[in-house]
C-alpha cells in the first residue's frame, strides 16, 4: 500500500482512489540520536507513539519516513521528515501532492515556545512564530492555511539560548507528565480525523 502511494508501483490503479477519509499527519523533528527526545523533536514523538499504539513500522520514504495507520475507517498518513527542521515543506510538498490531498486534511504536529508547557492548541492555520519548520512548510506551500497541533513547552530560558532550549530534553518534572500529554495529542490526531477539526478543537485545546 505504501509503496503504491508513493509512485514505486508500476501498476497503475483501474479507478481514482477515494482520499475523502484519509489523511497526512506531520510531525516535525530533527533526525539523528543527538535530537531524539528533545523539545523540538515533539512530533516525533508523538508519531512515534501513534505508530506504536495502531502497530505500524516506519519505513524510508522520499523526504521522510513514513507509515499507515487505519482505526475508525480513517486512513492516516505518518510522516517524519528527514530533512531537518528548516526544510520540513520538501516532505510535506510531496506527500500532500503524492497523496493527492488538501492542506485541509493535514495535520503538522509541533513545539511551541509560547504556550505554557502541558497545554494543546488545534488551530485552523497561523503563523509560522518563529518556528523555521512551520516557515518552510508556508513558504512551500505559499500560504499558512494549513492546521496544526501546537505542542507547548514553554519558554523557560534565559535571553539569547532559545536554541539551546529547544534543542535540549525536558527536564525530570516535565517528563513526569511527558507521556500523558503525548497520548492526548496523540487522541487528538484521530480526534481530527474523526470528529473533524472543529470539535476536535473544542475537545482538546487546553486553556
Amino acid at each position: 500500500m505504501i509503496k503504491k502511494w508513493l509512485g514505486l508501483s508500476a501498476e497503475a490503479p483501474a479507478t481514482p482512489e477515494d482520499t475523502s477519509m484519509k489523511y497526512l499527519i506531520v510531525g516535525l523533528g530533527n533526525i539523528g540520536p543527538e535530537y531524539a527526545d528533545t523539545r523540538h523533536n515533539i512530533g516525533f514523538m508523538v508519531l512515534d507513539y501513534l505508530a506504536r499504539k495502531y502497530e505500524g513500522k516506519f519505513e524510508v520514504g522520499r523526504h521522510a519516513f513514513v507509515t499507515e495507520i487505519k482505526t475508525k475507517g480513517r486512513t492516516f498518513v505518518l510522516v517524519k521528515p528527514t530533512t531537518y527542521m528548516n526544510l520540513s515543506g520538501k516532505a510535506v510538498g510531496h506527500y500532500l501532492n503524492s497523496l493527492k490531498l488538501p492542506p485541509e486534511q493535514m495535520l503538522v504536529i509541533t513545539d511551541d515556545l509560547a504556550i505554557p508547557f502541558g497545554k494543546l492548541r488545534m488551530r485552523t492555520k497561523g503563523s509560522a512564530g518563529g518556528h523555521n519548520g512551520l516557515k518552510h512548510i508556508e513558504e512551500t506551500l505559499g500560504h499558512n492555511n494549513y492546521p496544526r497541533l501546537r505542542f507547548g513547552v514553554g519558554d523557560n530560558f534565559h535571553k539569547g539560548k532559545q536554541v539551546d532550549y529547544v534543542l535540549s530534553k525536558f527536564s525530570d518534572d516535565e517528563q513526569a507528565e511527558l507521556q500523558t500529554l503525548i497520548e492526548k495529542s496523540a487522541d487528538a490526531v484521530i480526534a481530527f480525523g474523526t470528529i473533524g477539526l472543529e470539535r476536535a478543537m473544542n475537545q482538546y485545546n487546553t486553556k
